[in-house]
């Protein structure tokens, strides 16, 4: 199914061709149409299958089709980490660009510029608000969020945000948001609390789950059986032995990172690294270089292993095993 099928208005149209989008992925093509329609929906599906842009492109058609207050806040997206946030704005950024849609990406650890750029928006209003739970509670508790006229409510990656505890945090932002409005919720996995948490969120919701799918066949999946001290010369090996454009190795813990990625840049392995002790900013700017291929080679915890959207990765390697 194409998105031209979608009749989406021109304006995000332009949006979608300028991002180089064509065919729908299988979780758009279910999705889209429910939310088109105004209705609540309970979505399972793994990170990487377009999920994203299925909950974003028909808010902004909405948008720019039924009118927005602009004087307040029409949506709110609920994520787990910064790093989800950050990414999810900027791909709201590219898809409305012909569109007079404005965003605002709220999340912890920034400076004082940041937060006063953050207290205008939630005060003045935004179309889109991409935020982490404990920020946009703090925001809420100083009395200036302007959220009588959300219309939209997303939870994205729900279950991840209950496993680091944001359970609390989330029904106390609900509570501030007015009780008509459409409610989406996406969770890769459906454990009870998930199903619960529906039930007090979402009102008569269609429920859309996408099985988790195989690896494709050309995808080489590899074990590799050796000892800690093994582990750093057996990656330099690799990496020396082919030549990779792009790179992604996850480790487990901030010290792993940081002594692989040294060991690396000591062969004259062009490694970058991301993990909770770098600034947001120092992370975002590598984030960047890696997309754009500038850095072939990223080491990071897992901070990063869930919501990424970077296309064209050549190789991943898991330095531990995976929990």
């Amino acid at each position: 199914m194409k998105f031209t099928d979608f009749n989406f208005d021109s304006r995000l149209l332009e949006g979608i061709e300028a991002s180089n989008y064509e065919n729908a992925t299988p979780i758009q093509e279910q999705v889209i149409p429910h939310i088109l329609e105004g209705k609540d929906v309970l979505a399972f599906a793994q990170t990487g299958t377009g999920k994203t842009a299925a909950f974003l492109l028909p808010l902004i058609n909405r948008m720019l089709t039924l009118g927005t207050d602009p004087h307040g806040i029409n949506c709110m997206v609920i994520v787990p980490t910064r790093e989800l946030a950050v990414q999810i704005a900027q791909h709201l950024e590219g898809l409305s660009y012909f569109t007079s849609v404005s965003s605002i990406a709220v999340y912890g650890g920034g400076d004082g510029n940041n937060f006063v750029q953050e207290k205008k928006a939630l005060s003045m209003g935004a179309d889109f608000v991409v935020c982490t739970p404990g920020k946009m509670m703090a925001h809420i508790k100083m009395g200036y969020v302007k959220l009588d006229s959300l219309q939209y409510l997303v939870l994205d990656e729900a279950d991840r945000m209950l496993d680091m505890g944001f359970y609390d945090d989330i029904m106390f932002i609900i509570k501030h948001l007015p009780q008509k409005r459409q409610n989406l919720l996406f969770s890769a996995t459906m454990p009870p609390k998930i199903k619960m948490m529906a039930k007090n969120i979402l009102t008569e919701p269609v429920e859309i789950s996408i099985a988790m799918s195989k690896p494709p066949e050309k995808i080489v999946q590899q074990a590799y059986m050796v000892y800690d001290e093994q582990k750093i010369p057996l990656i330099q090996h690799m990496l020396q032995e082919k030549q990779y454009r792009s790179v992604l190795i996850f480790c487990s813990s901030k010290l792993s990172v940081k002594q692989l990625t040294r060991e690396l840049q000591r062969k004259g392995i062009k490694a970058g690294e991301i993990h909770s002790d770098l600034e947001q900013d120092n992370r975002e700017e590598i984030l960047i270089q890696y997309k754009s291929g500038r850095l072939p080679v990223l080491v990071a915890t897992d901070i990063l292993s869930r919501g990424i959207d970077i296309d064209n990765i050549d190789l991943v390697i898991n330095f531990d095993v995976p929990h």
